[in-house]
């Protein structure tokens, strides 16, 4: 079978040839049928797994055939089946390219998505580029419910890169997104993440965190299962109470969130303790003269979070 798929290719190509041809009677190439004949070969060494000569024919229909942009992002697609993912990510942003130019910037932007997806298990930073990318174009395009899902596939693939100061502006930004379509739910969770990270990171004290906006603002914030947990995990924070900032974060609201935020939640310290517990003080012991003994000095939060 893939031996005569292969010959049928041949076939193809050898009529494309043909139709590039003049002579005396032919002054011009027949592009449109030469571009035809180039994608039935293309589908023929695809069909055959030979994804390299699959891919040249597909470059050929596009080069004859300037309309049909969608022939380089294949010709991307015969990379990705022989594992040249680079090169693979290269023909599709080309298309993307093309696909802005010829007035089709939803197809760009899905296309970039696609990317993304490809490239993002043997590279985060490429894939959080194609996601911005992605999402830029949908913002432009006032399509914000689809920008924000690609935001947040780069902020989360951020926060996995330990990108923090990026990913919390991310977050803002979803946020705002999220608010313009009001989707107020997704702006209570988007609020514990910001918080989360800007502790992590150190990048905002506490109450800037509480100034930032992100609490109480919101219609049905205010009493909030979300409200809740983030007022307690303020308050546990901010009185450096080890204990409560732990039962915060490992709560099912928090744990059961998508799991590089779920890790990030629950490596949360409070700050000058390095993740111990504090120890009650010593009671005091009458000595000979009745009076107390020297408290022992406290061991600051020993044991951890986790």
């Amino acid at each position: 079978m893939a031996a005569q798929k292969i010959n049928e290719a041949h076939e193809h190509i050898a009529k494309a040839e043909k139709c590039l041809k003049t002579s005396l009677t032919k002054w011009k190439p027949d592009f449109d049928s030469a571009a035809s004949e180039y994608a039935k070969a293309a589908v023929c060494f695809k069909n055959a797994k030979q994804y390299e000569q699959a891919k040249d024919a597909y470059l050929k229909e596009a080069e004859y055939h300037t309309e049909n942009k969608t022939a380089i992002e294949q010709a991307g697609m015969m990379m990705k089946e022989q594992k040249k993912m680079p090169e693979a990510i290269q023909y599709i942003e080309k298309a993307c390219m093309m696909y802005m130019e010829n007035g089709t910037p939803d197809t760009a932007a899905m296309a970039l998505d696609r990317a993304g997806k490809l490239i993002e298990p043997i590279n985060l930073e490429k894939a959080v580029d194609l996601y911005q990318k992605a999402a830029g174009v949908f913002e432009n395009e006032d399509r914000l419910r689809q920008a924000v899902e690609l935001l947040g596939k780069a902020s989360r693939l951020l926060v996995r890169l330990k990108r923090l100061d990026e990913a919390a502006v991310a977050l803002q930004k979803e946020k705002n997104m999220y608010k313009e379509i009001e989707n107020f739910p997704m702006c209570f969770k988007v609020a514990q993440l910001f918080v989360f990270i800007s502790f992590t990171s150190f990048l905002h004290s506490l109450s800037a965190v509480q100034q930032s906006g992100f609490h109480c603002s919101l219609p049905g914030y205010s009493g909030s299962e979300d409200c809740v947990a983030m007022e307690t995990l303020l308050q546990g924070y901010d009185e450096q109470d080890e204990d409560q900032v732990y039962r915060v974060c490992n709560s099912p609201l928090l744990k059961y969130m998508d799991n590089d935020y779920a890790k990030l939640a629950i490596s949360l310290r409070v700050p000058g303790g390095g993740g111990k517990k504090k120890k009650a003080p010593a009671a005091p012991q009458g000595g000979a003269s009745g009076a107390p003994a020297p408290e022992e000095e406290e061991d600051d939060y020993e044991g951890g979070l986790c």
